[in-house]
């Protein structure tokens, strides 16, 4: 039976396919940087209001675009500046392997800073390049291999949040696990000795 943590985190798997960290670690516990998403802002229609500043939807979108150049899969964007004091919102994708992972994160970091001049107060988790997360204050981009986005399903946490429009190439990579996994390896990005892909049927679940 797998042991499951204790205190903020009581319910979640003490560790996953990798430990995630201190940094990249407190993005799961709803009781440390979370609380329950009960008073968000609402429109008058219904919807959640999207509260993010520009610049920080800027840097989102660049993020977005970028990941989606390097072929990652399921990016999505979550504005969390209505619930959280330390960031804007989020930026989730991902890979099949190691080596994309660290590609996309890359083309990330570069894009942002040649395009808008940011850059990331805070890299964390190239030494496995499972899991790597880029912190610009406004933003936090999490690029992971595609077993931990399965594993730590960071959507599930923030799935309450308002949802941030992002760039058409970026809303098609939902879906496309094995479809961008085979595009990948055929460009040389593909699984590499330390590189494990994740088969499934298209979709992450």
């Amino acid at each position: 039976m797998e042991q499951e943590a204790d205190g903020p985190c009581a319910g979640l798997p003490a560790h996953g396919p990798e430990d995630p960290g201190p940094g990249r670690g407190q993005w799961l516990c709803r009781g440390t940087v979370r609380r329950e998403i009960l008073d968000v802002s609402m429109t008058v229609d219904g919807s959640l209001l999207v509260t993010a500043t520009d610049r920080s939807i800027q840097l989102v979108k660049a993020a977005a675009q970028a990941a989606a150049d390097r072929l990652a899969h399921d990016i999505i964007a979550y504005d969390v500046s209505d619930v959280l004091s330390i960031t804007d919102a989020f930026v989730l994708a991902s890979a099949p392997n190691d080596r994309q992972v660290k590609s996309i994160v890359d083309e990330i970091e570069e894009r942002l800073q040649k395009e808008l001049g940011a850059k990331p107060v805070r890299r964390e988790g190239d030494r496995d390049a499972r899991w790597i997360l880029l912190d610009y204050v406004d933003i936090v981009v999490h690029v992971q291999h595609s077993e931990e986005r399965v594993f730590y399903a960071l959507e599930r946490l923030w799935k309450d949040c308002p949802e941030l429009e992002l760039p058409e190439d970026a809303v098609k990579t939902r879906g496309k696990t094995a479809e961008h996994a085979g595009v990948a390896g055929a460009a040389g990005t593909g699984p590499s000795g330390s590189g494990s892909s994740v088969e499934t049927d298209g979709e992450l679940r």
